[in-house]
């Protein structure tokens, strides 16, 4: 059996995720959705449209299950939804211990579910790493440290959550870190890093100041001091020293953030910060508002607050030429020995003509 993911429902709504890459690559906890749906099923997943080599004859494809991409799975709600994906289906009438993502904010809404959840499903049965006595703990028992991984001389409380440090990532000394946390596989926390839960730094991400209930995807970069609440990074993006955002109203009102599908501002709680999309980045000292969203490929900079909706391929407040966004990416791309692909650059060339 295999499991094909669609996302056209949601493609819109959850904007900026879900424009360069698929809705099933946004993370969540520790995981991404589909690592999630892969290691809790065993199954195949895939994206749709499918290409030619995963097309097979009809026969077979009939009993492939088609699923929405939004859906957060985790151990125990696949154990409530298995009987129905045996019978080639999906009953959604019981959705305990699964969540529904709609929208960008529910990202940082939901972390503190999701990386528990995540949590759980990596640790049961393995053995973490040994911790350093260079470090002060409290609750070790709710930390887990994969091979290769380096923390020393932090304080880390893991009472109010799992603190989970992935393969070959770093904590360098006098980090402060509250659970739930996630540094994933070769992500860097920088000396004297203050993180609050529920926070995620994805893989290869580096990190430092002050880091609140947010996620950073991928491949990104909040390496100084400055502040990051309740809020949504995505892939290889860039946050200047200094930079900040607000994440509670000065009148400590409901928040409004930009739904892309009404093209409308919707309440979204008392707290939202900054929601960025994949290859973008911020001057330093860069101050945001609250429930600020910024599309993909922007480069951000200029006098006093930037806008609350920035549009994508926006260079202060101008337009980015296509070959510089492509230049920008790849220079960016290889301080991580990385360069920008063919594929990339087909998508963008799309996204920017359109």
């Amino acid at each position: 059996m295999k499991i094909v993911f669609n996302d056209a429902s949601v493609k819109e709504s959850l904007y900026p995720f879900g424009v360069i890459q698929p809705v099933s690559a946004i993370r969540v906890g520790i995981l991404t959705i589909k690592e999630k749906w892969q290691l809790i099923t065993g199954s195949t997943v895939l994206d749709s449209p499918l290409s030619s080599l995963d097309i097979e004859d009809s026969k077979t494809r009939k009993h492939d299950v088609h699923i929405g991409s939004n859906i957060i799975l985790s151990k125990n709600g696949w154990q409530r939804l298995r009987s129905s994906f045996e019978d080639g289906g999906l009953d959604m009438s019981n959705i305990e211990d699964i969540k529904i993502l709609e929208y960008p904010w529910q990202i940082f809404q939901f972390n503190d579910w999701a990386i528990r959840q995540d949590y759980d499903l990596l640790t049961t049965g393995s053995l973490s790493q040994a911790i350093s006595p260079t470090n002060t703990i409290i609750s070790p028992e709710n930390i887990f440290i994969e091979g290769g991984a380096k923390v020393e001389y932090c304080t880390i409380n893991a009472s109010t959550g799992p603190v989970y440090i992935g393969k070959n990532a770093e904590v360098m000394e006098g980090c402060f870190i509250r659970g739930p946390f996630a540094l994933c596989e070769g992500a860097v926390l920088k000396m004297g890093t203050k993180i609050y839960g529920a926070t995620t730094i994805g893989p290869h991400c580096m990190a430092g100041g002050e880091i609140k209930n947010s996620v950073l995807m991928g491949y990104c970069n909040k390496a100084h001091d400055g502040y990051l609440g309740d809020s949504v990074i995505g892939e290889w993006c860039n946050l200047g020293a200094g930079t900040s955002n607000s994440n509670v109203k000065n009148t400590a009102s409901t928040v409004k953030m930009w739904d892309n599908k009404t093209k409308n501002y919707v309440p979204v709680g008392l707290k939202a910060g900054l929601i960025m999309g994949d290859y973008s980045r911020a001057a330093i000292n860069t101050s945001f508002n609250t429930g600020t969203t910024a599309g993909i490929c922007c480069n951000i900079f200029g006098d006093g607050f930037p806008p609350k909706l920035i549009s994508d391929f926006t260079w202060g407040k101008e337009r980015y030429t296509f070959e510089k966004v492509l230049q920008d990416i790849d220079n960016w791309k290889k301080l991580k020995n990385q360069s920008i692909t063919n594929e990339e650059i087909t998508i963008l060339r799309t996204l920017y003509n359109q």
